[in-house]
């Protein structure tokens, strides 16, 4: 039997020191693990310079990422993923392009159609394709076809120009007159639009010397023929500036209608201009020869001095000074084919 003395912890115990606490607070960092299991930093850092066991890769070079194949390949670069094309693309040699010397007097047929003022380029190629399009004689339906400016070109039976169709208003002054036939002193209202376009623009009807007022150029023949005749349904109306007063009587017989040559002339309006003495008179009539309008007054022993007109087929002299013009707008042009 052990006596007391043989107790744990005893006196009889050999004491070689003080004893280490059990719960020892571990310093930060160290690791849990036991020191049989840690490897010596000679193994670690051959470890990590050694490839591992059947793997062929090459250790990751810090500047080139490791290249795969395949349609979404990446390769991460700090950590970022990279996109890499799924195919290297060489650079191809363009060959140079000649571009082909235009001829001013050539162009392609849906242009001369477009220039006419026929139709569109696209429109045009319609009607080459269906064969509605004759160039001297023969029918083009080749698509891209190129023509000359000499060339007789049919469209849809009726033989056109490339010239685009284009209608200029000119407010008319005085000593200016349409025809150049006449006295020295008498300059062709040409001059006044020299330099307005390249088309051959002719005047809309006739104007004498003392005439002033609105006058339309255009190279539209169908306009110029429809302009031309007699009966018309477009209306003119003109400032006229009488030598003595207007009787009232004289007015009323005017509005009846007058008897020029042998023929009856309807009035649609005449009277007296508001805010002016009764010398100036508005008329305004159908027909679009200037002369009648003198021949109306001097019918009844009245003297024109002077001649204006102020409105033609809906076209007023708003914002146009006297020896002025401008170019019709799109929707005025409508206005002037559709009366």
């Amino acid at each position: 039997m052990n006596n007391g003395n043989s107790r744990r912890g005893g006196s009889d115990r050999k004491k070689s020191g003080p004893s280490k606490p059990l719960n020892k607070a571990r310093k930060p960092g160290a690791s849990s693990k036991p020191k049989s299991f840690d490897k010596p930093k000679s193994f670690e850092k051959a470890d990590a310079e050694a490839p591992k066991a059947g793997s062929s890769a090459k250790p990751r070079s810090p500047k080139a990422a490791p290249a795969k194949k395949g349609p979404a390949s990446f390769a991460k670069k700090d950590g970022y993923p990279r996109a890499k094309p799924a195919v290297d693309k060489k650079p191809t040699d363009k060959k140079p392009t000649v571009k082909r010397q235009s001829n001013p007097d050539e162009l392609r047929l849906n242009k001369y159609i477009a220039n006419s003022g026929a139709c569109s380029r696209r429109d045009a190629d319609i009607y080459i394709a269906s064969g509605n399009v004759k160039v001297n004689g023969k029918v083009v339906t080749e698509l891209g076809h190129i023509v000359k400016l000499s060339d007789k070109v049919d469209f849809d039976g009726v033989t056109i120009t490339p010239e685009k169709k284009e209608y200029l208003l000119l407010n008319k002054p005085k000593n200016f007159t349409t025809s150049g036939e006449g006295d020295k002193d008498m300059r062709n209202v040409l001059e006044l639009i020299r330099g307005a376009s390249r088309g051959n623009l002719q005047p809309v009807g006739r104007m004498d010397k003392n005439t002033t007022g609105l006058l339309i150029f255009t190279n539209d023949t169908e306009v110029v023929r429809k302009y031309a005749q007699p009966n018309q349904k477009s209306f003119k109306i003109y400032h006229v500036s009488l030598d003595k007063n207007l009787k009232f009587e004289d007015l009323e017989k005017m509005s009846a209608g007058v008897f020029l040559d042998g023929h009856r002339l309807f009035i649609d309006e005449v009277t007296y201009i508001e805010g002016e003495s009764k010398t100036e008179i508005g008329i305004k009539l159908r027909t679009p020869n200037v002369k009648v309008v003198r021949a109306i007054f001097e019918s009844f022993k009245y003297d024109v001095l002077r001649v204006d007109r102020v409105s033609f087929a809906g076209l007023t002299k708003k914002n146009l000074p006297r020896g002025n013009y401008r170019f019709l707008t799109e929707q005025e042009i409508i206005n002037l084919k559709n009366i």
